[in-house]
């Protein structure tokens, strides 16, 4: 087992729960509830508050504030929590705020998330595994985001906004509607312009299930009927799963409309 090492500035309360191997840099603040698993590192001046969590081998840079209240005038002080996942980058001045109790308590990141300079993830989001948020992203409470999405540099995404999996957000672009998976969203009042192609071939899907997707999306940009007709359609006529998991999403209850593709109605 390897100690932790802790810089004799940092200021660790002694209720924290501080794993082996964790490195704890000079002028760090880390709270009494706060829990850093195996090899945490933590760079100088972060600080660590609040209910929270921190996965194995995670980085967390200088000035990142990690676990602090809510940016909600509804909250009376109730106690939530922030859960990070394993090896995580949080980067310098980046803010993750605890849930609250009408969200349901809990603020959620993934694992191999990498979150950049500047951005932010706002109570009671679920951020999925390897998703990116790139230079002072905003992301709003009660947003879910799906496993692999990336959302560009200056980016926003509205209160209770799902994007779901392997969807890209272009930079400087405001999302105010529920994403398709594997969507591209571009412009800045965000239009869904197509599939996250470069995703996809990176994730390795092949050209047989490129071209279902090229073709699911015709459909729902194209044929008559409401954006949830064409969904049904989709589902009871294709058997991809990832059409499948495009219908799925959309056939799903969700607190927003949708981001719907250029043309279509």
């Amino acid at each position: 087992m390897t100690a932790p090492r802790i810089h004799p500035s940092a200021v660790v309360d002694p209720a924290a729960t501080i794993g082996e191997g964790c490195d704890i840099g000079p002028f760090c603040l880390i709270g009494p509830e706060v829990t850093l698993h195996a090899r945490v590192t933590v760079k100088s001046h972060a600080v660590i508050t609040g209910w929270t969590e921190v996965g194995e081998d995670t980085t967390i840079f200088p000035f990142a504030t990690v676990g602090e209240v809510p940016q909600d005038l509804k909250y009376a002080g109730e106690h939530t929590r922030l859960v990070i996942g394993k090896r995580c980058r949080i980067r310098e001045g980046a803010t993750l705020n605890t849930g609250t109790e009408g969200g349901g308590g809990i603020t959620r990141v993934g694992d191999d998330v990498l979150i950049m300079t500047g951005a932010h993830v706002g109570h009671d989001s679920q951020i999925g595994d390897r998703v990116i948020l790139v230079n002072h992203v905003a992301i709003a409470g009660h947003c879910v985001l799906g496993d692999d999405v990336i959302v560009g540099g200056l980016s926003g995404v509205h209160q209770w906004v799902r994007i779901g999996q392997g969807a890209i957000i272009g930079a400087v672009t405001m999302v105010t509607n529920d994403v398709i998976p594997y969507g591209l969203v571009q412009a800045p009042r965000g239009e869904l312009d197509g599939l996250n192609l470069v995703g996809l071939k990176r994730r390795g899907v092949d050209r047989a299930g490129i071209t279902a997707l090229r073709a699911a999306f015709q459909t729902l940009a194209q044929e008559d009927g409401s954006f949830q007709d064409r969904a049904r359609k989709l589902a009871e006529e294709s058997d991809n799963p990832l059409v499948r998991e495009i219908a799925d999403f959309i056939l799903t209850k969700s607190d927003r409309s949708f981001l719907t593709p250029k043309g279509g109605r």
